[in-house]
C-alpha cells in the first residue's frame, strides 16, 4: 500500500511538472526598421519572464503583413499601416480584424558614401526625388551644390540603392517624396513595394546599409539605427518649414507632436513632412499587428502582456536604440485599446 502511494505521488509530480514549467513561444515577423527593438525587447522580457520566449524574424513590413493575414505568426511588425483591402482580406481569412498598436517612433535617413566628402550633406525633398527619379545623376549637380555651399562635390555618377523587398521603410521614404515632389507622387506614389525608376535593390535595411558602405558614390535610405550602428554618414533633410534637420530622438519626437493630438482610433497615421521648425520630415510610427480575436487565447494573453510591457517599461529600450519613445497620450490611448482584444 505504501509503495502504491509513493508511486502515485511520483506519477502525479511528474505529470504536473511540465505545466508549471511550460514554455510559451511567441513568433513575430516583419519590419526590419523595428527589428533591433523587438530583438532587444525579446531578450529583456525573457529575463523578466523566463517562461516566455519571443522570436522575431526581420523580413520586411510587406512580409510581416502577409504572414499575419495567413495566420502563420502570432504578431506582425510594420512601418506602413495595412490598407483597407489588406484589412478586409485578413478579416476574411482569419475571421477577425487586425489591430495596429504603435510601439515606437523612428526616422529614415539618406545615407551616402562619397570619397573625399565626410560632411553630412543637406538634401531637399525635391533633390532626393530627383535622384530616385533618375533626373539628378551627378554628385556636383547644381541643386545639390546649392544646398551645400562650401562643400567640394565630385562630378561622379550617383549610384542609387533602394529596398528590393516589400518594406515599410520604403513606404515612409516614398510617402515623404510624394508630399515633397508632385512628379514623384504622380509617377511613383507611396507603397511598401513600388516600381523604382532607377537603382539597385538591397534586401532589408541591412542590405541597403551594407551596399552603400561598400560602394563609393552611392546613396541609399535606412532606418536611423542602422546608420548609427554602422557609423555611416547620413544627411540632413529639409522639412516643411524650410529647415535642414538632422534625425535624432528630439527631431523625430517633434515630428509626432502634431499627430498625438489627432491620433485616430485605429492608430493608422502618417507623420512624414510634419509641421514645425525642428521636426525631422522622414519619420514614422512603427506598429505591432495583432488579431483582435485569435484562436489560441493562452498565447494571446501572453502576447498582450508582452505588448503592454513594451509600450510602458520597454520604452527605455527604444531610447537606447535611437527610437523615439511614445508620448504618454499615445500610450494611454493604446492601453485603453488593449481592452478591446478578445483575450
Amino acid at each position: 500500500m505504501i509503495r502504491r502511494c509513493l508511486l502515485l505521488a511520483a506519477f502525479t509530480a511528474s505529470a504536473s511538472a511540465p505545466l508549471s514549467a511550460q514554455q510559451m513561444n511567441l513568433t513575430g515577423a516583419g519590419s526590419t526598421f523595428a527589428a533591433p527593438l523587438y530583438q532587444a525587447w525579446a531578450s529583456d522580457y525573457a529575463k523578466l519572464h523566463p517562461g516566455t520566449q519571443i522570436n522575431y524574424q526581420s523580413i520586411g513590413s510587406g512580409g510581416g503583413i502577409r504572414q499575419v493575414i495567413s495566420g502563420t505568426v502570432d504578431f506582425g511588425g510594420t512601418d506602413s499601416p495595412m490598407t483597407n483591402e489588406q484589412l478586409a482580406e485578413a478579416q476574411s481569412k482569419l475571421g477577425t480584424d487586425v489591430l495596429h498598436f504603435p510601439v515606437a517612433l523612428g526616422g529614415v535617413v539618406p545615407i551616402h558614401n562619397i570619397p573625399g566628402v565626410s560632411k553630412d550633406l543637406n538634401f531637399s525633398g525635391n533633390v532626393l526625388a530627383g535622384i530616385y527619379l533618375g533626373k539628378i545623376t551627378k554628385w556636383n549637380d547644381p541643386e545639390i551644390a546649392k544646398a551645400n555651399p562650401g562643400v567640394s562635390l565630385p562630378a561622379n555618377d550617383i549610384i542609387v540603392c533602394h529596398r528590393s523587398d516589400g518594406s515599410g521603410t520604403t513606404f515612409i521614404w516614398a510617402d515623404f517624396l510624394s508630399k515633397a515632389n508632385p512628379e514623384w507622387k504622380s509617377r511613383v506614389g507611396a507603397a511598401a513595394s513600388i516600381n523604382w525608376p532607377v537603382g539597385i535593390g538591397g534586401k532589408g535595411n541591412e542590405g541597403v546599409a551594407g551596399f552603400v558602405r561598400q560602394t563609393p558614390n552611392s546613396i541609399g535610405y535606412v532606418e536611423l539605427i542602422y546608420a548609427v550602428q554602422n557609423k555611416m554618414t547620413y544627411g540632413q533633410v529639409q522639412n516643411s518649414a524650410g529647415k535642414f534637420v538632422k534625425a535624432d530622438l528630439n527631431s523625430v519626437t517633434m515630428a509626432a507632436a502634431g499627430a498625438v493630438k489627432s491620433m485616430p482610433d485605429d492608430f493608422r497615421v502618417s507623420i512624414t513632412n510634419a509641421p514645425g521648425a525642428g521636426a525631422y520630415p522622414i519619420a514614422s510610427f512603427t506598429w505591432m499587428l495583432l488579431p483582435r480575436n485569435p484562436k489560441d487565447k493562452t498565447k494571446a494573453a501572453a502576447l498582450k502582456a508582452f505588448l503592454t510591457w513594451g509600450i510602458t517599461e520597454g520604452q527605455k529600450n527604444a531610447q537606447a536604440l535611437t527610437y523615439a519613445p511614445l508620448a504618454k497620450q499615445v500610450v494611454d490611448k493604446e492601453l485603453a485599446a488593449l481592452t478591446y482584444l478578445h483575450y
